[in-house]
């Protein structure tokens, strides 16, 4: 094999970095739809011609792993059948290797001088596909087939033609035809940009190019071995729950076992709750997404985004379990199992290296799509919001930030009120939400919306029963709540993950609270000058400080009484 040069393979390695990066960046300036250009809520990447990522733009950790089983799928369909100007097309959880139906993976592959030199993947989440309720995300619904419109994995472009009857059929089947359609140019145009830089690439380096691909994914796999040698050989059992469903629900358990051995790490999902009759059940590539980013959390080190570091990661789930449903399941609203997949394995980690791990965070986004006709055509909003991580061992929980499994924003206020019957009259921070430790975790958000017109509208939440734990001693974070609030003021408590849709009067407020981050470490640890300073920033009250903190702060001049707050953690102690 030819001798690999380290400084070139790293150019190599930005150079392939920066075209991924470069997708990102043109679909989330040439999207049409919030979800996409606003929320960023999509996916770019590029594979080698076996299929393999060779690199992935900053978007979300919980989508890029799926790229490998999707790829598979395409290259045992299509085999030889890709010619230059060929773009595929799917959003199949069962046939293709995808996660709901929303997700839309648009995939080109490249070629040089005849020869197939690699491919342009992207996916992105679509505002709207038809089925049973706006934006395609019904927790209620009980077989894929009421989700929206459901695309094997087929040929969008021909040798650079469109196809019309595919298209015409997308058009027909949304309620948002200028934006999902507008969106999938996003997506081409993000693949023929990556098909000049990739091209561009092979030209340069010509014939040594396979030779560095293939010292990129060797390099990635040594480095995520190494990093798990630093870890304790031994099995880890992490587990937590979604609350359930409906009006009576029944905790759904998520179980992870984590084997390491040596330089391997075995994740096995055996002991999770069964397939439900919702939308919550998660293909598995979604759980394989997140589990390795998960252990890609643990490395201290700048691992490349590529197929070499997942070798070491084995991930199984039993079929007919939440994380590998059997078709037909319902999965548009699998997100937040995934989630609670990331928060599984790092209360496992936590156990054995509680310095690594995170506080449970504020559960994934929180879902609300609402939908009605305004000013002459169907509108849909899609929110999709986050705030809030737990507390680690060196630092307090962060707010106004994306969960750390995902890299998604929230949408501005202006953009929500400039196009659709919605007025944002509420949008901030929860005091005494981040749970106690000598590391304090995140605040939850709350964000309420009121309607201007009659809208329907359906949820997804969850982490109101279950709330983010801590890690090493620190305290669980606030409950997340979902309340309608009545014209008159009256309020009505819904449930986290409804088994129905909800029709909001015109004048009526949606209040949404996310949960706090969990805490890390003893909260009686915490330095006083640190409560203080949470309570002069409104992050803590007086009373949080006194019953969380054992920390006697003086209202009137917002001093720390030392000899009290003494006093009250000497008690605090030997209660406990």
């Amino acid at each position: 094999m030819k001798r690999v040069d380290p400084i070139t393979l790293e150019v190599i390695r930005n150079g392939l970095s920066s075209i991924a990066d470069e997708m990102a960046l043109i679909i989330m300036r040439s999207a049409y739809s919030p979800v996409v250009r606003d929320i960023m809520d999509y996916s770019t990447g590029l594979c080698d011609p076996h299929g393999r990522i060779i690199a992935q733009g900053l978007t979300l950790p919980i989508q890029l792993c799926s790229f490998p089983r999707v790829m598979r799928f395409l290259r045992e369909r299509f085999g030889d059948d890709m010619a230059p100007g060929d773009i595929f097309i799917t959003n199949d959880p069962y046939g293709s290797g995808g996660q709901h139906l929303p997700d839309v993976y648009v995939l080109k592959p490249i070629f040089h001088n005849g020869a197939l030199a690699g491919f342009a993947t992207t996916v992105a989440h679509h505002t709207d596909l038809g089925g049973i309720v706006p934006g395609s995300v019904a927790i209620y619904a009980t077989e894929i087939q009421q989700e929206g419109l459901r695309i094997p994995l087929m040929k969008l472009h021909e040798a650079g033609q469109p196809n019309g009857t595919l298209l015409g059929i997308i058009e027909s089947n949304t309620r948002q035809p200028v934006e999902v359609l507008g969106d999938l140019r996003a997506q081409i145009a993000a693949c023929t940009t990556a098909e000049k830089g990739l091209t561009a690439l092979v030209e340069r380096y010509g014939a040594d190019f396979p030779v560095y691909i293939e010292a990129l994914h060797e390099h990635a796999e040594a480095m995520m071995r190494e990093t798990i040698r630093e870890l304790p050989n031994g099995v880890y059992v992490g587990e937590d729950f979604l609350d359930g469903l409906g009006d009576n629900p029944v905790p759904v358990r998520i179980c992870a076992t984590v084997t390491i051995e040596d330089d391997t790490i075995d994740i096995d999902f055996t002991g999770t709750s069964d397939q439900v009759a919702a939308s919550i059940n998660c293909p598995i590539s979604l759980p394989e997404s997140a589990a390795f980013t998960a252990i890609r959390c643990l490395s201290r080190r700048d691992i490349p985004n590529c197929d070499g570091y997942l070798k070491p990661i084995t991930v199984r789930a039993p079929e007919g379990c939440l994380l590998n449903p059997r078709f037909p399941a319902a999965c548009g609203a699998r997100g937040v199992v995934g989630y609670r997949v990331f928060d599984t394995i790092m209360q496992a980690l936590a156990k054995v290296v509680p310095e690594r791990a995170i506080g449970g965070s504020e559960g994934g986004p929180f879902l609300m799509a609402a939908g009605g006709t305004y000013q002459g055509r169907q509108f849909v909003l899609n929110e999709m919001l986050v705030g809030t991580w737990g507390a680690r061992a060196d630092r307090d929980g962060i707010e106004g930030i994306s969960n750390p499994a995902a890299n998604i924003s929230n949408q501005p206020v202006e953009m929500i009120e400039a196009e659709m019957p919605v007025e944002i009259v509420r949008y901030g921070f929860v005091t005494d939400t981040g749970g106690p430790g000598r590391n304090r975790g995140g605040m939850a958000f709350i964000r309420e919306f009121r309607f201007h017109q009659e809208t329907r509208f359906n949820l997804r939440g969850d982490r109101r029963d279950h709330p983010p734990y801590g890690v090493d001693g620190g305290g669980a974070g606030g409950p997340s709540a979902h309340i309608l609030v009545a014209s008159d003021g009256g309020e009505r408590m819904l449930p986290a993950m409804p088994m129905n849709a909800f029709t909001a009067r015109a004048g009526e407020i949606f209040r949404l609270v996310g949960a706090g981050g969990g805490g890390f470490g003893d909260a009686l640890e915490r330095a006083p000058a640190r409560v203080l300073a949470d309570v002069i920033e409104d992050k803590v009250s007086v009373a949080g400080a006194a019953r969380d903190y054992g920390v006697v702060i003086d209202p009137a001049t917002l001093a720390v009484d030392e000899a009290a707050t003494r006093a009250l953690r000497t008690r605090m102690t030997e209660s406990a």
